[in-house]
C-alpha cells in the first residue's frame, strides 16, 4: 500500500502554492534567498536518490543550507511539498505530439510517457493520487492525455475511465518493476542466479505430478524470461491487452451498441 498520498495537506494553501497565486508573505528583514522552486527541486532530488522515506523537511533544509524553520515560510509541511514535487514532475514530462496519428499510437505514447516518468522518479509510483494535486502540471498532463482518446465516439465518462485504467496499469507495472529491482539488490543476485541456486531445493519438496499445469507453464515462462517475472514483458503484454479492451469499447461506441446487446 502507498505510504504517501496527494492532497493530504491544507487544500487552500496547497492550491495557492501550486498555482503560485502570489509570492510568499513578505516580511520585514533581509531579502529571502530561497524560492519555492528551489525547495521543490531539492526535495525532488532527495526523493529521486533515496526515496520518500528519506525525505524530511530537516533533510531538505540541510541540503539548502538553512535551518528547518526557514522552509516553513515557503511550504507548510511535507504533505504540501509532495504535491508540489509531483506537479513539478508532471510539468516537466515530455509530451509526444501525436496529432493525426492512429489512436493506438496515441495511447501507447501516453503509456510510455508515464512509464518514463516512473523510471526517472521511482517515488512517484508509490504515491496514491486518488485525490490528485490539481496544479498546472497535473492539468496540462490530463489535457494532453485525454486528447489521445478524444474523437473516438467514447463518452466523456468513458474517456476518463479509459485513461484512469491505463495510468493505473502503468503505475502497477512501475511498482512491480521496482520490487523486482529491490529483490535483486537485497539478494545481490539476478533472478536467473537466484533460481539456479534455489531450484534444487524446490525440486526436493515439489511433487510435479500434483501440479502438472503449474510446473509446465512455470517452466516455459522461466525459460523464456530467465525468471518468474519479467517487467518488460509484463508491460508489453499488459499494454496489448489494454489496447484490445479499448478497441472493443471504441467499436461498440462507434456502432452505437453496448456490451451484451
Amino acid at each position: 500500500m502507498p505510504t504517501e498520498r496527494t492532497s493530504a495537506g491544507d487544500p487552500a494553501r496547497t492550491l495557492h502554492l501550486l498555482w503560485r497565486g502570489s509570492s510568499p508573505d513578505r516580511r520585514r528583514g533581509p531579502r529571502r534567498a530561497l524560492s519555492i522552486d528551489a525547495v521543490v527541486e531539492t526535495a525532488g532530488a532527495i526523493a529521486d536518490a533515496e526515496g520518500l522515506d528519506a525525505l524530511t523537511m530537516r533533510q531538505v533544509a540541510k541540503e539548502l543550507g538553512v535551518v528547518p524553520m526557514t522552509l516553513y515560510t515557503y511550504v507548510p509541511g511535507k504533505a504540501e511539498l509532495l504535491d508540489l514535487m509531483l506537479d513539478a514532475a508532471y510539468a516537466r514530462m515530455p509530451r509526444t505530439d501525436t496529432g493525426g496519428r492512429p489512436w493506438r499510437e496515441r495511447v501507447i505514447a501516453v503509456a510510455d510517457e508515464n512509464r518514463a516518468l516512473f523510471e526517472r522518479h521511482p517515488w512517484a509510483a508509490t504515491v496514491s493520487t486518488s485525490r490528485p494535486p490539481l496544479g498546472p502540471g497535473q492539468m496540462a498532463k490530463y489535457e494532453h492525455e485525454l486528447r489521445a482518446l478524444d474523437g473516438l465516439g467514447l463518452s466523456d465518462l468513458e474517456m476518463d475511465a479509459c485513461l484512469t485504467h491505463l495510468l493505473t496499469f502503468v503505475q502497477a507495472c512501475a511498482r512491480a518493476a521496482a520490487d523486482a529491482r529491490a529483490a535483486q539488490d537485497d539478494s545481490a543476485m539476478n533472478d536467473q542466479q537466484w533460481w539456479d541456486l534455489n531450484a534444487p531445493l524446490l525440486a526436493r519438496v515439489l511433487d510435479a505430478d500434483s501440479y502438472p499445469t503449474a510446473v509446465r507453464v512455470g517452466a516455459a515462462a522461466g525459460a523464456a524470461h530467465g525468471s518468474a517475472y519479467d517487467p518488460d514483458h509484463a508491460y508489453t503484454f499488459g499494454l496489448r491487452c489494454v489496447l484490445s479492451a479499448f478497441a472493443a469499447l471504441i467499436d461498440e461506441a462507434q456502432r452505437g451498441t453496448t456490451p451484451g446487446s
